[in-house]
């Protein structure tokens, strides 16, 4: 006899409902607005996905009043996107525009912001995106335009020009008074025309402080373009820890890129072309490979010393401002080349520790005057299997440190001078590097590896030095 099974009603009712399709999540939703007050009502019930459009023209914001976006939560699928209507078509004016708070994964895109105070990522906020947007503000001695505390940020592809006072385009900073924001990425921005002539405290960027400079901050600076950045000797200041620095392009600019604090950033595959001041290194345990130093007016490598040999917790306020001498350092596969000061230390009587443990191999150095080593870096830096050509006398560089013969450099219409067949530095360099996997152009170095920051390749170049078109609102 077969057994039969009732269901009654409640256990009935809930097989049922398993069989019935689940409620759908609340479609986001894109609405257009052409007001200030239209603008906040929709931002203050944003839902993730949700999609505010910004009609172009010319807004104004209240003195004392702010566009607000407080507690509005999207996910990293499903951001909040404010959007101008065309690119830099919305005009953002008055003393503020937009003000974040306990917010994450919201997107502001496209706007022009003319505001007169500073743009904060506060703390509070993580997975915000500054994208696509111009940033002209008012021209307000010591005023920082973008400060960055909140973790996750992504700033990219936005346009920052037109500063003739103190005071950095975007600062990494962070919460409390040594701690520094999170991975942090500054990617294909255009940074330009900043005139001020105070001669310190107008960056481009600065990653964080001298507090904050044992704090690993792991941001990633790439892609960028710096034109006419001459507010600073640095246009990427570094003042934090555990950082990369790579492909960006640094044109006809006073500033150069400063390890000035802080331990184990990687500077790679950077363009200096034409301007003044190129790499100076303090701090401990870095990497700088592939960079490509051309036309430089000033100091192209600055192996520095230090007032400390390495800043440590309990220090006060004054020496941590010190330098901190460069130790444990990989400099490799770079190139040098017609810069007035090639290579060169910066000791005296305030900076008395001299570099240890630095490692200076297989890097391209080309000069026509001077010398192109300088300014004795004492016993702690070896040298392996650099490659020295040009008029300029070897200088302060052992004999077992290099070779000398014409690389065979060509000119390439982008400006970079290339190796040509038959070059002495192909396959010259130590091979013993293996971490340095690829060269300036983004070929892959392979085993046989060559002298300076140009691996011989009959292959298009990957990476090239980057022109307005690469980067900005408009860029891919």
């Amino acid at each position: 006899m077969r057994r039969r099974t009732f269901l009654g009603g409640a256990a009935l009712a809930a097989a049922s409902a398993a069989l019935l399709p689940l409620p759908s999540a609340t479609a986001a939703t894109t609405t257009t607005v052409t007001s200030l007050d239209a603008l906040q009502k929709a931002i203050d019930k944003a839902l993730p996905g949700d999609r505010i459009v910004v009609a172009d023209g010319t807004y104004t914001v209240p003195a004392g009043k702010a566009v607000t976006v407080s507690g509005r939560n999207g996910t990293s699928a499903a951001p909040i996107t404010i959007v101008s209507q065309s690119r830099g078509g919305a005009v953002l004016k008055g003393e503020r525009s937009f003000v974040l708070g306990n917010s994450s994964h919201v997107t502001l895109s496209g706007f022009t912001l003319r505001q007169s105070v500073t743009l904060e990522v506060p703390a509070t906020c993580t997975g915000i995106r500054l994208t696509r947007n111009t940033l002209e503000f008012a021209d307000d001695t010591d005023l920082d335009w973008v400060v960055v505390r909140g973790d996750d940020t992504k700033v990219d592809r936005n346009r920052f020009r037109s500063k003739t006072t103190a005071g950095c385009y975007l600062v990494a900073d962070g919460p409390g008074s040594t701690a520094m924001a999170q991975r942090l990425q500054v990617l294909r921005n255009h940074f330009s025309d900043h005139s001020y002539s105070g001669g310190n405290g107008g960056e481009p960027i600065r990653l964080g402080v001298s507090s904050r400079a044992l704090s690993s901050a792991h941001g990633v600076v790439e892609y960028n373009l710096f034109e006419r950045c001459d507010g600073d000797p640095e246009a990427i200041s570094v003042k934090s820890s555990d950082n990369t620095v790579r492909y960006n392009t640094i044109r006809d600019s006073v500033g150069g890129i400063v390890l000035r604090h802080g331990n184990r950033t990687t500077v790679e595959g950077n363009h200096l072309l034409g301007g003044v001041n190129g790499l100076r290194l303090y701090g401990n345990d870095h990497v700088v490979a592939n960079n490509y130093l051309y036309a430089l007016t000033g100091r192209a490598l600055v192996i520095g010393s230090g007032s400390t040999r390495d800043h440590h917790a309990g220090e006060t306020a004054d020496e941590r401002r010190g330098n901190d001498a460069c130790d444990r350092t990989l400099i490799v596969h770079n190139t040098l080349l017609n810069n007035r000061t090639t290579l060169s230390g910066d000791s005296g009587t305030d900076r008395p520790h001299l570099p240890q443990d630095v490692s200076v191999a297989d890097n391209l150095l080309v000069a026509q005057s001077g010398g192109l080593v300088q300014a004795g870096l004492g016993a702690g830096v070896t040298w392996r299997s650099n490659l020295l050509w040009g008029a300029a006398l070897p200088g302060d560089i052992p004999s077992s440190g290099y070779t000398r013969a014409d690389p065979l450099l060509r000119l390439e219409s982008d400006g970079v001078h290339r190796l040509s067949p038959g070059s002495p530095a192909i396959g010259a360099a130590s091979s013993g590097l293996g971490s340095v996997t690829q060269d300036l152009d983004g070929h892959a170095r392979g085993a046989a590896r060559d002298t300076g920051a140009d691996q011989y390749s009959v292959q298009a170049p990957l990476r090239r030095p980057l022109t307005a078109a690469d980067v900005g609102p408009n860029a891919a």
